[in-house]
């Protein structure tokens, strides 16, 4: 195996963070496995599955749904043989057909090398319940 460079990492969670951040599906998605899975403090039950989780994004993107703006903040990479973890508070911004809504979570994302690429097989966000 191979311990990625954290940069490496950071860029990679970069990445998504940019594409989530211009409602960008494809580009989007295209950063995590297929049988990558997702934990959200605001649904109820586990993603199990990229497609479980494109399914929602275009029940929500139907809805009304949009990224106006998400910045992360307060950024640890940690790497391992194999992979790494990125954690960071994000502030994101959406529109939604009630107007727009703001959040400040914390998320962690965990990557792992598949085919020389990190892409994201874990994502788990959850409320920032600390002082900003």
């Amino acid at each position: 195996m191979t311990t990625p460079q954290p940069a490496a990492v950071e860029a990679a969670a970069a990445a998504i963070v940019d594409a989530f951040a211009a409602t960008d599906t494809e580009r989007y998605f295209d950063a995590f496995a297929p049988d990558a899975t997702f934990v959200f403090h605001t649904e109820p039950a586990r993603l199990d599955s990229r497609a479980a989780y494109e399914h929602l994004w275009a029940e929500w993107l139907e809805s009304g749904w949009r990224v106006l703006s998400c910045a992360s903040s307060d950024n640890r990479v940690q790497v391992f043989d194999g992979g790494g973890i990125f954690t960071h508070t994000v502030d994101t911004t959406v529109s939604t057909a009630d107007g727009a809504e703001s959040y400040r979570e914390r998320e962690t994302i965990v990557f792992a090398l598949q085919h020389g690429r990190l892409v994201a097989v874990h994502e788990h966000l959850s409320p920032f319940t600390g002082t900003p």
